[in-house]
């Protein structure tokens, strides 16, 4: 079995020694991370992108770990990717559904969390529909915890591994930085209840990139010009000269009351079109992180571009971003050198 260590070989130079490089026991947000932090962890994803793309994609690293994955909340491409991840780090993996689970029977989720303290696992993945309740987990159990999406607080493997699926795409233009300094970056859509508008937002501009955060009033969370972003409204103000342009879908389970008058309504202002996509870059990149409903926030012709869509790529990076992280969080545990 090849060993996949080169990426840790090369980063040795670049970041500071063993544990130094990544301090933190928990991933609960991208706000609690240093840039050389999040460059670190794209760093170390690069080895299981070059795993994932060959024949084996297996290795023997979490090789007698226990990884659980605790989702509170639904999810498809968040739960199957961290399943694949521990899986092909050689983990043993167990997934848990709220549905069938004591949390319906009226556990609390302090009880929950004790619960899964006392099964010993070695790693936690957890998404809840509450902010906080991952933190509050991570306080209870003896493991490492990672968020996989807290209520509208964080996503901070989205925003890694949308951060990740954007560099491979600039490689691919001839971008040589390692950071995004310079570029332009409109996200839009419902930005009041998006954990991942949040997470990307931390994760680009920690990396350089300037943000612009389109919406609705009605769906513009507050404070964001405090964060530094650019707030718009406009939305083909808002794509004037962007680089990169972000849909994210109407969250309407979290929605109570009408937030928008019609969803044709909302694709006529909002929807991006390939007449829209026209006042962007030439060659701006079009991303979302999922899923998506064509015909409100993107059109599928958009949204299948063969030389500006990054969707695709984005599901890919996903599964390496979380390999990385669940690698990098275990090393303790693991007792690799450095990492006690």
């Amino acid at each position: 079995m090849v060993e996949y260590r080169g990426s840790e070989t090369e980063a040795s130079e670049r970041f500071p020694a063993g544990s130094a490089a990544f301090p933190h026991r928990d991933l609960l947000g991208i706000g609690q991370l240093e840039r050389h932090e999040i460059l670190y962890l794209l760093e170390e994803a690069e080895q299981w992108v070059q795993l994932n793309r060959g024949q084996s994609k297996h290795t023997d690293a979490l090789s007698g770990l226990t990884i659980i994955n605790a989702f509170f909340e639904n999810s498809t491409r968040t739960l199957l990717s961290f399943e694949i991840a521990g899986k092909r780090l050689g983990a043993d993996v167990v997934n848990m559904h709220a549905a069938q689970s004591s949390v319906k029977k009226g556990e609390t989720l302090i009880d929950t969390a004790i619960t899964l303290n006392a099964m010993r696992a070695d790693a936690i993945v957890i998404r809840h529909s509450s902010s906080g309740a991952v933190a509050l987990i991570a306080s209870k159990v003896d493991c490492p915890v990672l968020n996989a999406g807290d209520g509208s607080h964080e996503h901070p493997t989205q925003g890694l591994l949308d951060a990740l699926a954007l560099r491979h795409a600039l490689r691919g233009k001839g971008h040589a930085a390692e950071d995004f300094t310079g570029l332009t970056v409109t996200i839009c859509g419902d930005i009041l209840h998006s954990r991942v508008a949040r997470s990307n937002l931390l994760c680009l501009q920690a990396l350089g990139a300037e943000v612009r955060l389109c919406a609705p009033p009605a769906l513009m969370a507050a404070g964001v010009k405090a964060m530094g972003a650019t707030p718009y409204h406009d939305f083909d103000a808002a794509l004037d000269g962007s680089d990169v342009v972000m849909m994210l879908r109407l969250q309407t389970e979290r929605m109570q009351g009408a937030f928008i008058p019609s969803e044709r309504e909302y694709h006529h202002l909002y929807g991006l079109t390939q007449e829209r996509l026209a006042r962007a870059a030439p060659d701006a990149l079009v991303m979302h992180p999922g899923p998506m409903n064509r015909g409100v926030e993107i059109d599928s012709d958009v949204a299948d571009m063969l030389d500006r869509s990054i969707i695709t790529r984005q599901v890919e990076m996903g599964v390496a971003i979380r390999m990385a992280c669940l690698d990098v969080l275990t090393r303790r545990t693991r007792g690799v050198e450095g990492w006690a």
